[in-house]
């Protein structure tokens, strides 16, 4: 790659759009669900399942599940991409928590982490 072809890269890099958004990690074979929420959704999965590769995942219920059903029960699927550019800092977590809470009711999920 020449000079010109990587600053091309690395600047579209910086420039992409990131998402915060809400997500669930569903195990099929228990029919459990978890939420979580994101500033960068469409890279959660990965983050996810290299902690619960790992065994170093926080949530214990989902690490439990993982090692009794296994990677191929599992699932992930972002629900919301949530647009907060034009939100304060405040604003923001505000409206990604209802957004979380919504979610858990609806689904009847655990939150992921914390």
């Amino acid at each position: 790659m020449d000079k010109q072809s990587r600053r091309e890269a690395i600047r579209d890099y910086k420039d992409r759009k990131v998402s915060h958004g809400i997500f669930a990690v569903r195990c099929a074979a228990s029919g459990e669900a978890w939420i979580g929420v994101a500033p960068n959704v469409t890279q959660m999965q990965n983050r996810i399942w290299f902690g619960l590769r790992q065994g170093g995942h926080p949530n214990r219920a989902v690490l439990a599940a993982w090692r009794e059903h296994g990677e191929a029960s599992f699932s992930f699927e972002v629900l919301e991409e949530v647009d907060t550019e034009e939100l304060g800092s405040v604003g923001r977590e505000t409206l990604l928590k209802e957004r979380v809470a919504h979610w858990r009711e609806t689904l009847g999920a655990n939150k992921l982490v914390g």
